[in-house]
């Protein structure tokens, strides 16, 4: 998202702007691209979330209920790891989502100008949510499910309040709307056809549900679906917080049923956001027994001690390659900014100002891209070029000399790149590397007289 976010623009290929913009204004404010840097609005936005979730669930019950709800979101490594510091849509999605949840709380019981006010604030966030990723609309969803099902709040649906939220809500989203036009629809199509397919496999929802168990963590996976089925029969907050969870941890269960595309098992953790009030409750209620402190306290030393060992392995590689033995390959370059090639095609005079390179799939464009830094555009020679092929598409370098970096042995990268050129030349590899160990080796070649098409 670093690398191929450095071009602002009002919409992006894989997702609306929110998170780009976020990265993209980071490193400009800072002028770097270091890795705190980008992160640093994602773990700001991590903070505030744990903040709403502290407002969230004050009103369904007490400050001790609140803290075990903020301690249980933080160890759950789907949201204290990657949705609280990974450069990812997630960060700002959840962030709104508790925002424009809080607001619903406040807007349903209120009256007059301050119930209107409130509608409006929901709808603000819930179009920041939008703005962030197009999975919101789900959240949402259960939002006017709940209305539709309960008896108490249905009288809103004949108000014109939620409608203020609802414009404003697509108020906020219309520059995704904009970007869209002008490109063809491609983001919607993009993430409409995940949900494409002609095979029925009925068992695939079980172990979607499965993996989602693994990210959350499955002795906390399990007490909230235990909380969310109940939820339907509790008070009012309580039902409207399992309403907004129902739609994400359904559809992406049910679309793994037919879809030709993998589920991925982080897309239905908005669902799981909204439960951790309830979960909060439950521990509050039950602290004083054994078993659930040990589990807490095993919970935060598991997260910490793995924590430490990644961070630390990446840092000082002591783990050295012993990793390779038990995988299928060493993970450890996957946890490193690839500067390790800018150094070495530095010193070899293969970047100068203005450098154009190239990978041949958009995973390593964004690592290698990431590694070389925003003096060298990054382009990717492949149909399936996500957000590169939007922000440097190939026809504006037909006819230009490309440094091509591939991840693979050398014949196989010639193969691979000789139609996007005229003619490819073979230079002296490069690697990435961690304390000179050498993680990759990349094969690097000369590109003559770019092709737009192979």
């Amino acid at each position: 998202m670093v690398t191929a976010g450095r071009i602002l623009s009002l919409g992006y290929f894989d997702h609306p702007p929110a998170s780009w913009w976020l990265s993209w204004v980071a490193a400009h404010l800072f002028g770097t691209e270091a890795s705190w840097v980008v992160r640093l609005p994602f773990i700001l936005l991590f903070a505030l979330s744990q903040v709403l979730m502290w407002r969230i669930t004050r009103r369904l019950a007490d400050q001790r209920a609140a803290f075990w709800a903020v301690v249980a979101f933080n160890l759950s490594p789907v949201f204290g790891i990657t949705t609280g510091t990974w450069v990812l849509p997630d960060g700002p999605l959840d962030a709104a989502l508790l925002a424009a949840a809080l607001c619903l709380l406040h807007a349903l019981p209120a009256t007059g100008r301050r119930a209107l006010g409130w509608w409006a604030a929901t709808g603000l966030c819930a179009g920041l949510a939008l703005f962030s990723k197009y999975s919101a609309v789900l959240t949402i969803g259960g939002a006017f499910l709940y209305l539709v099902a309960s008896r108490p709040h249905r009288h809103w649906l004949a108000r014109p309040e939620p409608y203020v939220a609802a414009v404003l809500a697509l108020a906020v989203f219309s520059p995704v709307l904009i970007w869209n036009t002008t490109h063809g629809w491609a983001s919607f199509a993009f993430q409409g056809d995940r949900a494409s397919g002609l095979r029925f496999r009925p068992l695939i929802p079980i172990q979607v549900w499965g993996g989602e168990a693994l990210f959350v963590l499955p002795w906390i996976w399990l007490p909230m679906i235990i909380l969310f089925l109940r939820g339907f029969r509790r008070g009012w907050e309580e039902r409207l917080l399992v309403w907004l969870a129902a739609p994400p941890i359904v559809v992406f269960a049910l679309i793994s049923a037919w879809s030709s595309q993998r589920v991925l098992f982080h897309w239905a953790a908005p669902g799981y956001l909204m439960l951790f009030p309830l979960l909060g409750r439950a521990i509050a209620e039950r602290v004083d027994v054994a078993w659930v402190r040990r589990t807490v306290a095993g919970s935060a030393i598991l997260v910490l001690v793995s924590i430490t060992v990644i961070a630390t392995q990446n840092q000082f590689d002591w783990l050295g390659g012993r990793l390779a033995t038990v995988m299928r390959s060493d993970p450890t370059a996957e946890g490193l900014d690839w500067t390790s090639l800018r150094n070495d095609l530095a010193a070899r005079d293969l970047l100068p100002p203005g450098t154009v390179a190239a990978a041949l799939n958009w995973r390593d464009a964004g690592k290698i891209g990431r590694g070389l830094g925003p003096d060298a555009t990054m382009l990717c020679l492949n149909i399936d070029a996500r957000q590169f092929g939007v922000a440097d598409p190939l026809r504006a370098f037909a006819g230009q000399d490309v440094l091509v970096l591939v991840l693979g042995p050398v014949d196989k990268a010639v193969v691979e790149a000789k139609p996007w050129f005229q003619t490819v030349e073979v230079l002296p590899s490069t690697s990435v590397r961690l304390d000179g160990r050498v993680l990759r080796t990349v094969t690097v070649l000369r590109g003559r007289g770019l092709l737009p098409r192979p």
